[in-house]
């Protein structure tokens, strides 16, 4: 073999890639776009048991489901009509060649869809990057839904939490990215009562109270009518850092939707009312197991007292003798 027909070193290395089964596997489906949680990214956090290829089917399943019918259905590049022909032009050289370049525009596409699944960098969790949605305002209709309904859509999701901003998970860039993305919500004249919810994953640096507190500090410098509320607030602050990526919402009916879970949101009142009745039968029973056994002290204690007072009596026969 000729020098110039011999192998080069990156030639065998490009060669020996291209066959390694995990490098297939780690390629996320989409070709362009991100391929993990980012900076500036607005989408859905989605936790789930375990299963997270079932989870970002179902997912994929239930917003394209609610996004056709919030948003009109999903527009797609006419890829049948520019490959349609007969099976002469089909099998030209010209055809083929323009079906190939078709096929690569399809996959540099990927990142215009309105839903894409990207890495979030921590296990049981999926996050669903959105294009011309409004994550909070897709996720609590499908909750509003799906709560009216009570009709179960989905096996492994568990929450379903909409992030509309995204920043570096520090205090001091938390604390300037959200004077400005909390104003539409509290800046006065808006007001509202409020909590706020914090969740680190794969995080180790913050500090939850440290968060909360400099958080709470900023809604109320933007009115100081907002008044927060741990019981049934207007709005939920939802704080997901995840890495060294903070998401951040706002949501409405996060007690009554059950902190945003699919799983309890479609249990019926009917569900709901056996539970309480079963504990309150609980409750009642054990208020009679109480009951009875002071009842039963009781008894012993005068039967007891009876006895007592017999033996202290003199005997009549003692008596006599005496």
């Amino acid at each position: 073999m000729a020098a110039s027909e011999q192998p080069t070193a990156a030639m065998k290395r490009r060669h020996k890639a291209r066959y390694v089964p995990g490098q297939q596997a780690k390629r996320p489906r989409g070709g362009g776009g991100p391929r993990q949680l980012e900076l500036g990214m607005q989408g859905i956090l989605i936790t789930c048991n375990m299963n997270e290829r079932k989870c970002v089917g179902e997912a994929y399943s239930l917003l394209n489901e609610y996004g056709d019918l919030l948003y009109g259905p999903e527009k797609f590049t006419d890829q049948d009509g520019r490959l349609s022909g007969s099976e002469e032009e089909e099998d030209d050289v010209e055809a083929a060649l323009k079906k190939e370049v078709d096929q690569i525009r399809s996959s540099t596409e990927q990142k215009l869809r309105r839903f894409q699944s990207v890495e979030s960098g921590a296990n049981n969790v999926v996050f669903i990057r959105t294009l011309g949605v409004e994550p909070e305002n897709l996720v609590h209709h499908i909750l509003k839904d799906l709560h009216t309904t009570k009709k179960k859509k989905t096996r492994v999701i568990l929450r379903m939490l909409p992030i509309s901003g995204t920043c570096k998970a520090f205090v001091e860039d938390m604390k300037k990215y959200s004077e400005t993305f909390f104003e539409p919500w509290f800046k006065a004249p808006n007001k509202g009562t409020f909590q706020i919810v914090y969740k680190a994953r794969n995080n180790s640096h913050m500090s939850r109270e440290e968060v909360i507190k400099e958080l709470a500090g900023i809604v109320g410098s933007l009115n100081p009518e907002n008044k927060v509320d741990l019981n049934n607030p207007q709005y939920t602050i939802v704080v997901e850092i995840i890495k060294n990526v903070c998401c951040l919402s706002v949501v409405k009916d996060y007690v009554l939707f059950r902190k945003y879970n699919l799983q309890e949101v479609v249990k019926s009142t009917r569900e709901e009312l056996v539970q309480q009745n079963l504990l309150s039968a609980s409750q009642e029973e054990k208020l009679q197991e109480i009951k009875l056994a002071e009842e039963d002290s009781k008894e012993v204690k005068s039967e007891d007292k009876g006895q007592s007072e017999e033996e202290s009596k003199p005997n009549e026969s003692d008596s006599q003798q005496a």
